[in-house]
């Protein structure tokens, strides 16, 4: 048990706790690509409601990017697969991809009745870090090699 825990020895703060007065604003692009801001669905607004940082839905004219915020390591950041799941999808790994700057970001595929869609997922810090998934991120930020804040990007977009 003790070593299950050693990761959270010293930790001076609880994780999950954000301070979103840090919060710097909503990028205006992405990719490139012009963002327009989207209302969330009645499911994404009830993620948010203990969610320790910030959930936006974009537009980039051809994709929908979901993009979270947080300046706290949290177990409340999802692997987007986990979510698609959970609301009917069929979900099928698919290839790493690169994004415009070369990073790595995890993909698969969503299918659920006539919806076929590809997400592709990263998580970026600061200092020019980033993982394709969200565990990966999840101890880099508990062990403190990536302090915060970190942005969530997850691209979906029509296949």
């Amino acid at each position: 048990m003790s070593a299950a825990t050693a990761p959270l020895i010293g930790m001076s703060e609880s994780p999950g706790t954000a301070k979103n007065d840090r919060f710097p604003g909503w990028p205006a692009l992405y990719e490139g690509r012009a963002l327009t801001e989207l209302p969330l669905s009645q499911r994404e607004a009830a993620f948010t409601t203990d969610f320790p940082g910030r959930v936006g839905r974009f537009s980039d004219g051809k994709r929908e990017i979901i993009i979270r915020w947080l300046d706290a390591p949290t177990r409340r950041l999802h692997p987007a697969a986990d979510c698609l799941r959970g609301s009917g999808y069929w979900v099928t790994p698919l290839p790493v991809r690169r994004d415009e700057s070369g990073a790595a970001m995890g993909c698969f595929r969503a299918t659920r009745a006539a919806d076929d869609l590809m997400i592709c997922e990263l998580i970026r810090d600061g200092r020019g870090g980033s993982w394709p998934d969200v565990s990966a991120w999840y101890w880099s930020a508990m062990l403190a090699s990536s302090p915060g804040p970190w942005w969530s990007f997850v691209v979906a977009q029509r296949r």
